[in-house]
């Protein structure tokens, strides 16, 4: 008999890390959904990558 487990915050919250430095907004929006943190990153993304990615990571792991 074979079990599923789901996945630990943890290694979730390593997941959206990866994800926010490749794609920030996709991080951002795993994290919070379709919220006005989302639009302020897809907007920081676009005018400079790395604005893009301190914001993520800010959304991302604060708690």
């Amino acid at each position: 008999m074979t079990t599923t487990q789901q996945p630990s915050e943890g290694s979730t919250d390593i997941l959206r890390v990866i994800l926010a430095i490749l794609l920030p907004p996709l991080g951002v929006f795993l994290q919070v959904g379709l919220t006005l943190h989302f639009w302020i990153n897809l907007i920081l993304t676009l005018f400079g990558y790395i604005p893009g990615i301190i914001h993520a990571l800010w959304v991302i792991l604060r708690k």
